[in-house]
């Protein structure tokens, strides 16, 4: 009998001894092991460093998230995340948005932030724009100018969330502008478009934050914002998961604590102060309590196309 109860009580406590290295171990694993997250986003987001800003923040709370960021244009963030070649994305493009979402390539969408498009161009102002509180009268302006050689436009041609609007905008002049000598199509990415249309002393559409950066910055000395207001112009960012019902090597789980992140009160407090130390304004603006307001625009930006 003495000896079954020296039994127990030495194999209870070498049980309990076991399990507790078991989960030492599952937890040392699990906290060290290296997880990677790949996002492809608009390029706007990225290169105003905003994104880099959110991500630094989550691998406090992480340190073994690495967070890969794949910048390129709306569209062609899109189409990777449709090849299985991303986690998640982060884009501004809504009828292409819409497009990924019918195929179920894109869920749990949700609106990061915004701001607007700018009509920019340089100072001299040949087609006369600056100041008009209608963008697509601005496009036929511009159009205009260009026909009688007073005028140069600088199109990203990258069928970025940019690109889409801005072809969009011409829809509604009721105007093509591809093929003419005036207009020239960059195929790059925001920042390069803009130091292009810097360069001729075109005009160009573009994201705010990025031409804040840069011209504060100092690198847009001949470019100046002409056209600002209009339905036509507001940006929406919006950030979604990879389905992974379709792509099975999607990290739902760590997307989704990302996503959730951003859109935390937390992450939106670093999307409206990012940017106003040094620029002494915010380069976007937090969705937070503005969600409904937000998703009806998106809904007719859908419809604009």
């Amino acid at each position: 009998m003495n000896c079954m109860v020296d039994k127990k009580k030495i194999i209870i406590p070498l049980i309990i001894a076991l399990l507790l290295i078991a989960a030492t171990v599952y937890w040392y694993n699990t906290s060290t092991q290296k997880i990677f997250l790949r996002i492809t986003t608009t390029t706007s987001l990225y290169a105003t460093g905003l994104l880099d800003k959110l991500a630094e923040e989550f691998h406090k709370r992480h340190p073994n998230v690495i967070i890969q960021f794949i910048a390129v244009g709306s569209g062609e963030a899109l189409r990777k995340a449709s090849m299985g070649d991303a986690d998640m994305v982060f884009v501004h493009a809504p009828s292409l948005e819409k497009q990924y979402i019918d195929k179920g390539v894109l869920i749990d969408w949700g609106i990061m932030a915004y701001n607007t498009f700018i009509i920019i161009g340089p100072s001299t102002d040949p087609a006369g724009i600056k100041g008009l509180r209608d963008p697509v009268e601005a496009f036929k302006k511009i159009y205009y100018a260009g026909e009688e050689g007073k005028a140069l436009f600088v199109s990203r041609g990258d069928n970025s969330g940019t690109n889409v609007r801005e072809l969009a905008l011409w829809r509604l002049a009721g105007l093509d502008p591809h093929g003419k000598p005036w207009y020239i199509e960059s195929g790059t990415g925001m920042t390069q478009t803009l130091m292009i249309a810097n360069e001729k002393n075109a005009y160009t559409l573009s994201d705010i934050g990025t031409y804040t950066k840069l011209k504060l910055d100092g690198d847009l000395p001949y470019l100046e914002i002409m056209v600002d207001n209009g339905t036509y112009l507001l940006n929406i960012y919006s950030v979604y998961i990879v389905n992974p019902d379709k792509y099975s090597n999607v990290n739902y789980e760590y997307a989704k604590m990302f996503r959730d992140f951003v859109l935390s009160s937390e992450g939106q407090k670093i999307i409206a102060s990012y940017g106003v130390d040094k620029y002494g304004r915010p380069l976007f603006y937090p969705a937070q309590g503005k969600e409904d307001w937000l998703r009806k625009q998106w809904e007719k930006l859908v419809a604009l196309g």
